[in-house]
């Protein structure tokens, strides 16, 4: 039986790539990213107090007030920091929306969160969380022609779970997209 609908489901990704693609949960399509970062902020920062992108990076009350998406459909492999090739689609939803706002919106800028589980060192997730950042900027750049002056990165490893637990988790491995323009100078 599970040999039927593996074949069932490779047949369906052969023939439909795009409702293959649309049945996945987890990988916000270009509108639904777009949606989620061209919102209002949540908070108003006046001109004069913008902060630089060091400050905001240490800041969680203006993290929680810019507009912002978790990306969960990014699959990285265990200790690793390389996006397979495997997940480029899901890439290119982020390439796309993060390129339509940037002509509708001049100087637009995002910063790209790396998270990963509790699961290992605070010391190796940090790293790795900077690493898997870095690495989806390098995609974006590299594969998708996004201008890397618009990106920032950093990580914050285990700091901000979404689901408290020591054991591993996959809803807390993901990069959270910010559009950060309005906070920073």
């Amino acid at each position: 039986m599970n040999r039927r609908f593996f074949l069932a489901g490779a047949a369906l990704a052969v023939t439909a790539p795009g409702l293959a693609f649309a049945q996945d949960r987890n990988a916000p399509s270009a509108a639904q990213i777009m949606r989620q970062l061209e919102a209002a902020p949540r908070g108003r920062v006046r001109p004069e107090e913008r902060v630089t992108v060091e400050e905001f990076r240490r800041r969680p009350d203006l993290r929680r007030s810019a507009p912002s998406i978790d990306i969960q459909a990014i699959n990285f492999h265990f200790g690793s920091a390389e996006i397979p090739r495997s997940e480029y689609r899901k890439v290119r939803e982020i390439a796309d929306a993060l390129s339509r706002i940037g002509r509708r919106r001049r100087g637009a800028r995002f910063l790209l969160e790396g998270h990963t589980d509790a699961v290992g060192s605070r010391e190796s997730n940090q790293v790795l969380s900077e690493r898997r950042a870095a690495s989806l900027k390098r995609v974006l750049v590299a594969e998708f022609g996004i201008s890397p002056r618009i990106i920032e990165t950093v990580g914050y490893g285990e700091d901000f779970l979404l689901v408290d637990t020591p054991r591993e988790e996959w809803r807390n491995r993901r990069v959270t997209i910010r559009r950060i323009d309005e906070f920073v100078r």
